[in-house]
C-alpha cells in the first residue's frame, strides 16, 4: 500500500517543487579551513549511525497516546470541548494528534536533507561544504527513521504544514547563499531540536524516547554548524544587510510559532477550530510550550548577531525574549550525553540477555 493512501487529508502525488536560484558555488582553495568547522566535519563522519540497528524497533507503540503522556499534555485537557468528549473521541484525537506531531517531524527532515544538500552547493568554503555533506547523510537517516516510525507504529500520516512549508520555499528560493543556512540550521532545526526534546523528556515510550534522542544527538551538530557559519559572515555584513536577515527572521520565528499549534487535526476530525485555537492560545500548556520551542533559537540568533530592535521586539511580544540567557553550549552538550547514556544502557541489556543465555547453556550442559 502507497503512504498516498494512508494520509489524513489527501495530498497531490505530483512532487512539491520549489523554484531554486543562486549559483552553484566552486572553490579552488583545497588547504587549511576553519578549524572549529573541520573539527564538526570530522565529528559528523565518526557519529554517523545506522537507524535500522540502533533503535529499537519491536517496542510497542500505542497509537492513541504515541508518546505515552498523561491526558494534561494534551491541549485542550481541560476545555469544555475536552469534557464533552467520550473515550472513543479522545483516542482519536490522540491518534490525529500524534500521526500530525510525527507527520510534522518527518516533513521537516525531508526539508532539511534538501536544504543540506543545497548547502552543499551554494555555500562558497570547502570547510563548510565538507560539512554539510555529513548533514545530509544525517538528514537522509532521520528522514529514513521517521518514515518507519509513521508507517509501521502509527498508520496515518497528515500533510505538511503551511507554515512550515513557506518557509522551506523561502529558504531554498532565496539566491544568497546565507538564506538556506538561516532559515534551516537556525529557525528549522533549532525550533525541531526544542520539539524533540520536550518530547524525549516527557514521553514514558522507550522507542519514542530512544529515536528522539538519536536524531537530537545529530541536530546539535546541524545548529552547531549554522552558528559557526553565520557568526564570522554577519560580522562583516553592512546595516542594510543585516536589517534583510533580521526581517527574515522574525517572519521566519511567527511561521514557526504557528507552526505547532494542530490547527489541521481540529479540521480534519470537524472540531469547532476556532474555539480551540482559541482555548490553545491561552492555555498556560500551550504558552510553556511554545516559551521551550524557542530555547534553542534565541540564544542563537543573539549569537550570531542579527539582534537589533526589531528581533527584540519579536521574541518580546512572542513571550521568549529571556530565552536568550539560555546556555546553548551546555545545552547541546547535555543532548550528546543522553544518547549516549541510551547506547550505554542498551549495551547493558544486550549483555545481559546475552550472560543469562551462557548460564542456561551452561545449566543445560550440567544436566
Amino acid at each position: 500500500m502507497s503512504s498516498y493512501d494512508r494520509y489524513a487529508t489527501p495530498v497531490s502525488q505530483d512532487t512539491w517543487n520549489v523554484p531554486m536560484s543562486g549559483d552553484a558555488r566552486f572553490t579552488w582553495e583545497y588547504d587549511g579551513g576553519r578549524d572549529r568547522l573541520l573539527s564538526l566535519y570530522q565529528k559528523g563522519k565518526d557519529k554517523q549511525w545506522d537507524a535500522q540497528l540502533r533503535i529499537d524497533w519491536d517496542v510497542e507503540v500505542d497509537p492513541v497516546n504515541v508518546a505515552g503522556l498523561p491526558d494534561e499534555f494534551n491541549p485542550l485537557f481541560g476545555s469544555g470541548i475536552w469534557n464533552k468528549m467520550n473515550q472513543k473521541e479522545r483516542d482519536e484525537f490522540g491518534r490525529h494528534q500524534g500521526s500530525w506531531l510525527f507527520s510534522q517531524f518527518l516533513h521537516g527532515e525531508q526539508g532539511a536533507l534538501n536544504v543540506s544538500a543545497r548547502i552543499v552547493q551554494s555555500v562558497p568554503d570547502l570547510d563548510s561544504k565538507f560539512y554539510a555533506a555529513t548533514q545530509t547523510m544525517d538528514e537522509a537517516r532521520h528522514v529514513e527513521l521517521y518514515a518507519k516510525f509513521v508507517d509501521e507504529k502509527i498508520g496515518l500520516y497528515y500533510p505538511v504544514n503551511q507554515d512550515l512549508a513557506k518557509l522551506l520555499a523561502e529558504s531554498l528560493s532565496d539566491s544568497r547563499w546565507d538564506l538556506p543556512y538561516l532559515g534551516m540550521q537556525v529557525l528549522i532545526e533549532g525550533l525541531a531540536l526544542a520539539a524533540f526534546g520536550l518530547y524525549r523528556d516527557m514521553a514514558t515510550n522507550p522507542l519514542v524516547k530512544q529515536l528522539l534522542a538519536y536524531v537530537m544527538q545529530d541536530e546539535a551538530r546541524h545548529v552547531a554548524f549554522g552558528r559557526l557559519a553565520l557568526k564570522d559572515y554577519y560580522a562583516e555584513l553592512t546595516e542594510k544587510e543585516r536589517a534583510e536577515r533580521e526581517e527574515f527572521v522574525v517572519e521566519g520565528c511567527y511561521l514557526m510559532r504557528d507552526r505547532f499549534k494542530g490547527r489541521e487535526v481540529f479540521e480534519q476530525l470537524n472540531m469547532p477550530v476556532q474555539e480551540c485555537m482559541k482555548y490553545v492560545d491561552n492555555s498556560d500548556m500551550f504558552t510553556l510550550y511554545q516559551s521551550l520551542l524557542f530555547s534553542r533559537i534565541v540564544p542563537c540568533v543573539r549569537d550570531i548577531g542579527l539582534w537589533g530592535d526589531k528581533v527584540q521586539a519579536a521574541y518580546a511580544d512572542m513571550g521568549v525574549l529571556d530565552n536568550a540567557k539560555a546556555d546553548l553550549v551546555a545545552l547541546m552538550r547535555q543532548d550528546e550525553e543522553i544518547a549516549e547514556r541510551y547506547d550505554e544502557e542498551k549495551a547493558e541489556r544486550e549483555l545481559t540477555v546475552r550472560q543469562a543465555e551462557v548460564n542456561e547453556a551452561i545449566a543445560l550442559g550440567a544436566e
